[in-house]
């Protein structure tokens, strides 16, 4: 992968992210702010969730109040390369952990 494809496909999933968040129907208050390729969602309990791009390895960065993670981009999908679990599975699993109501992607 080039750094253009990667910045396309990494658009691609914060524009998803954004999208979701923006039409959710829960109770939970989650604000979400984009900065310079990082996008912070921030909870109503003070806990934050930090996604960012790392360009120079080609992979998306996720930090929870449980650990930080670190995705490739394989078989159409950010794949977690310590778990192999997919991006927006582990996102929607923090989503819910941090907001304390039931968030799905």
């Amino acid at each position: 992968m080039n750094d253009s494809e990667f910045h396309q496909l990494a658009d691609q999933l914060m524009s998803h992210i954004e999208e979701q968040l923006d039409n959710y129907e829960g109770d939970a208050d989650i604000d979400c702010e984009t900065n310079g390729g990082v996008m912070t969602l921030s909870f109503d309990n003070g806990s934050k969730i930090i996604i960012n791009r790392q360009e120079p390895f080609h992979q998306i960065w996720l930090a929870t109040k449980n650990g930080g993670y670190h995705f490739d981009y394989r078989d159409n999908q950010w794949v977690c390369d310590r778990n192999g679990n997919d991006f927006l599975s582990m996102l929607g699993q923090a989503i819910t952990e941090q907001s304390g109501e039931p968030f799905l992607f």
